[in-house]
């Protein structure tokens, strides 16, 4: 029975005693600051080192790394982790000194533009930011790790589960106020403050106070030098200067330039491409015009110029919007004829009834990818064939559809002009402008609806399928592993069983909860696909991602409040409705969903997605609580986390519905690796 074992320990060595704060507080104030640590080094780095606004799980993976193995080394060592605060601030010196604008030119993944990289190579400071990720982390891991022996497991579990809400919640409280790092910078200097507790006075002014100290006035330096906007998204900056007598505001974002406020007399003048969807469109009016990716405001101004009586506006960085209202020269958001929708663009299709007579996808690429869901980027709904088909249905009699960017590729022009021959059911007009591919794909509502100034000769035969909601990556050609992605995972991997050996010791410590690890590899993989499916039901947005997230916490912490407070069916009975949970999740397919109204289809999503993930914890709860070593058995399952965020770019290949076939068969791995006695639990 559980409350059989579920009993505290007796303290061990390094736990902590002594401590000004009582061990649920402090194990709340732990939990809390860990995740909000964890939360910010990925948010910041990326702002700085580009190549992290693509491979963002590498700072997700160090973090579990350090995670586990802070729970590892509880019981070995009786010293304060101040490594911790020391480390971060010479990772914060080292990416301020050294950042890294982004290599567009990697086989295997494809951006829009191409610019020169500055500062440290890929293969030098992505290993470092690893590294220092997982040390950081390893820290406030440890003095959560500290509290577990004190307390029942169940408890302790329950008031890490608590502390990781709130770490969540603030800081989503500060995405939304736009809030600066040095905010960040200022919360994590106090949680160090409070939770390193200085049994010797000058170590700690030396190893907490003055290391704190320097991120936090690092971070200060960072904000006011830069003029960054902190959007949920990017470092937002931006100048204000003149061409030719012309105003223009140049906007970078991470530090790549992004968009440019200009005229629209001045832009229609110097690129073509913005015109051309007015021409190609045989539309008779223009009463209702739709803009995906409106940013700054530039699109906007040419709709209106070009005679639309109402564009609806629709952008997903607030900040973005927030400088085209105060600072485009056409002042466009000031029109009464333009309603704005701070939004995810696919969202926004799948909710609105509205009819269009022109609908655009101006430009609507990305920097970044929605946090910790592997190689989804926020515009990555946008170019499936179900999303042209949302358009298409969108529009009225006679309407049309147009997109234009700077492809850079022939094969991606010719797949996007091929989804939407798909999703329209004919040929679209294709004009290529102007150097680095730029192009202009039109499709009316039939054919009569676009005027082509000649037909589009086809696809070319090596021209890959059209990206599909499942598997949206529309700029990997092949269905494989980029070579760089196999390359890293696979070192990041060889660098974790070096570090556990190294810190843990002997594997064997480890052995006996072999099914605890694979249940952290399988839930990794179930939490990515309800991320990802989540992004496309609401939006990819930060406000949904952040509520799936903390979702999931949620219904963990439901699953072992169930477990504590009521008798529950036996582990095998678990497993069976864990396992019937994934058929169920399979079965019902996400364009079911899109079809329902959003309040029934949240309801429905809900359940699907975190009836297994409940199953799932009460079969962890009952599990841990029953093990004779509780960092131990819970540090196993972190570190299965990681071998979870590797896996997790299967969905390269198989798409992100394969993730549940490969999770069902890792929970079948763990039942069966499960301790015969735990069975009757």
């Amino acid at each position: 029975m559980i409350a059989e074992v579920d009993t505290p320990s007796r303290p061990e060595s390094g736990t902590g005693e002594g401590h000004r704060l009582p061990v649920r507080p402090r194990l709340v104030v732990a939990s809390a600051f860990m995740l909000f640590l964890e939360l910010a080094l990925i948010r910041w780095t990326g702002s700085n080192i580009v190549h992290l606004s693509y491979f963002t799980n590498f700072v997700l993976l160090g973090s579990f790394l350090g995670i586990g193995l802070g729970f590892l080394r509880v019981g070995r060592s009786k010293a304060q982790p101040y490594y911790s605060p020391v480390v971060l601030a010479l990772l914060v010196l080292v990416v301020l000194i050294f950042p890294v604008t982004v290599d567009r030119e990697t086989e295997g993944v494809l951006y829009f533009t191409s610019l020169s990289t500055s500062g440290p190579p890929a293969w030098a400071i992505l290993p470092v930011v690893f590294a220092a990720a997982a040390l950081v982390l390893m820290g406030p891991a440890e003095l959560v790790g500290r509290c577990f022996p004190e307390l029942p497991r169940l408890e302790a579990y329950r008031y890490d589960l608590i502390g990781s809400l709130t770490g969540i919640a603030l800081f989503s409280l500060l995405s939304f106020a736009s809030a600066p790092p040095v905010v960040w910078g200022v919360i994590v200097a106090v949680a160090y403050g409070v939770l390193l507790w200085p049994r010797s006075l000058t170590r700690y002014l030396v190893l907490v106070t003055l290391p704190s100290l320097v991120v936090v006035a690092a971070l200060a330096s960072e904000t006011l030098t830069a003029g960054a906007l902190w959007s949920p998204y990017y470092k937002v900056t931006y100048e204000r200067s003149a061409y030719g007598g012309v105003p223009v505001m140049t906007i970078s974002v991470n530090g790549i330039p992004h968009q440019q406020a200009i005229p629209a007399a001045n832009r229609l003048e110097w690129e073509r491409q913005y015109a051309l969807p007015y021409e190609r469109a045989a539309t008779a009016s223009l009463d209702d015009v739709l803009i995906v990716g409106a940013g700054s405001g530039t699109d906007v101004a040419i709709a209106l110029s070009k005679g639309a009586e109402h564009v609806d506006a629709v952008e997903i960085d607030p900040k973005l919007r927030e400088l085209g209202a105060t600072y485009h020269p056409d002042r466009p958001y000031s029109d009464p004829r333009v309603t704005t929708h701070i939004t995810d663009g696919r969202a926004y299709l799948e909710r609105t009834g509205k009819k269009y007579d022109l609908i655009l996808f101006a430009l609507p690429d990305s920097l970044t990818l929605v946090s910790g869901a592997s190689s989804l980027r926020l515009e990555s709904y946008l170019f499936t064939e179900q999303a042209m088909a949302a358009a298409r249905d969108h529009l009225k009699p006679g309407g049309a559809f147009a997109m234009y960017n700077y492809y850079r590729e022939q094969w991606l022009v010719d797949r996007l002009a091929l989804t939407a021959q798909t999703a329209f059911g004919h040929k679209p007009c294709v004009d290529e402008v102007g150097s680095g591919r730029q192009a202009v794909i039109t499709s009316g509502v039939t054919p009569a609806a676009q005027r082509c100034a000649a037909e589009w000769a086809g696809a070319k035969v090596d021209t890959p399928p059209p990206a599909v909601d499942d598997r949206p990556f529309l700029y990997l050609h092949g269905r494989d592993i980029p070579s760089i992605y196999l390359i890293a995972l696979g070192l990041i991997l060889l660098v974790s069983i070096v570090a556990v050996r190294a810190v843990a010791g002997p594997f064997r410590r480890m052995r006996p909860y072999a099914d605890l690890f694979l249940l952290g590899v399988s839930f990794l993989l179930l939490e990515t696909k309800n991320v990802t499916g989540f992004a496309l039901l609401f939006g990819t947005t930060w406000v949904v991602n952040a509520v799936v997230f903390a979702g999931v916490l949620v219904a963990v912490l439901a699953a072992v409040e169930v477990t504590r407070r009521f008798r529950t069916p036996s582990l095998p009975v678990m497993y069976a409705v864990l396992l019937g949970g994934l058929v169920l999740a399979a079965v019902v397919p996400n364009s079911w969903l899109l079809g329902l109204p959003v309040p029934l289809r949240a309801v429905l999503a809900v359940v699907i997605a975190f009836l297994p993930i409940f199953a799932a914890n009460v079969v962890f709860a009952k599990r841990f609580a029953d093990t004779a070593d509780a960092t131990v058995s819970f540090g196993a399952n972190l570190l299965g986390a990681i071998l979870g965020g590797c896996l997790e770019y299967l969905s390269l290949v198989i798409g992100y519905e394969g993730l549940l076939v490969v999770a069902g068969l890792l929970y079948l791995g763990a039942f069966a690796l499960m301790p015969r006695a735990a069975r009757a639990l």
